[in-house]
């Protein structure tokens, strides 16, 4: 396969980057936040989620975030639901997509949802089931696919074991992802091709966090492949509750950076996007977690 000729980006920024904030982020900035985005260009924004206030206090505004979006055409809008009456709380938001996540590691499954991989699909099935009945696109994610903060390396075949049961419930577009950011180039590529046995390359995404700085060259590796479809987050944002030490997603800046750098075409434009990142950083009393994005605004200074 060749370098693909355009890329989409999904910005996770809003659900998955500030989940795990500690200070309150008040719906109006989150709902500020995906108007820049999609202002900045961004067609796929994941929004929220909707769990449980009390496993994920910051996402209790989910509703309110959801009604608040001045939504546009041309975007789609994405929410995390783990179960039945997260979905059916979702439901009346009208996502257009929804995103059940699985991990590739039993030890993680078990601390992040106290139960097995397998059991995880299972309760993920009436979700799909419902979602798909209702018209909606359902994506997947398969954590830790690289490596698990407990077991350690996490071998091809047990992502392979997860795409299928993920394709064998109707999930239409999986993501691999590098949950607390220790793969490498050829790690990566390992996971990848395990999950082409099961979907095709337009239905296979990226999603690297950046622990070792490490996030670009696997972006690089799987463009390498042809895989053209990335989960990145708006100022590097995010991180994982249940990997000490895991940093943030790929920041969207920088990944947007490489890709045009490259001659790839993205449709966002890199200084809204940079404000966008720049406005949330802003809030949370921070410079943005992003090297373009420092790199950017210390030029418009000079």
């Amino acid at each position: 396969m060749g370098i693909p000729a355009k890329v989409k980006l999904v910005d996770v920024g809003p659900r998955d980057g500030l989940q795990n904030e500690k200070q309150p982020v008040p719906a109006a900035i989150k709902i500020e936040l995906v108007h820049r985005l999609q202002d900045a260009g961004l067609t796929e924004i994941e929004v929220t989620s909707f769990v449980s206030p009390k496993w994920v206090p910051q996402m209790a505004d989910n509703a309110e975030v959801m009604a608040g979006v001045q939504r546009k055409p041309s975007v789609r809008y994405s929410v995390l639901t783990p179960n039945l009456q997260g979905f059916e709380a979702a439901l009346r938001s009208r996502p257009d997509e929804i995103v059940v996540f699985g991990a590739a590691s039993e030890a993680f499954s078990q601390k992040n949802i106290n139960c097995s991989i397998a059991e995880s699909i299972e309760r993920f099935r009436p979700v799909v089931q419902a979602a798909l009945e209702k018209g909606l696109t359902v994506r997947g994610a398969i954590s830790c696919a690289v490596g698990c903060p407990y077991e350690g390396e996490i071998a091809p075949e047990r992502v392979e074991m997860v795409a299928r049961l993920m394709h064998g419930i109707g999930v239409q577009h999986v993501g691999v992802a590098d949950t607390i950011g220790v793969g490498t180039p050829h790690k990566v590529q390992k996971a990848l091709e395990a999950t082409l046995k099961v979907y095709g390359i337009d239905h296979i995404s990226g999603h690297f966090h950046d622990t070792y700085g490490m996030a670009l060259a696997n972006t690089l590796a799987s463009l390498q492949m042809g895989i053209w479809n990335f989960d990145t987050s708006v100022a590097g944002l995010g991180g994982c509750p249940y990997a000490k030490g895991a940093t943030g997603n790929v920041a969207s800046e920088d990944v947007v950076y490489l890709l045009h750098g490259m001659g790839i075409e993205t449709g966002i434009d890199l200084d809204k996007l940079v404000d966008a990142g720049k406005f949330i950083s802003d809030f949370l009393q921070r410079k943005p977690n992003s090297r373009a994005a420092t790199a950017l605004l210390n030029k418009r200074l000079g």
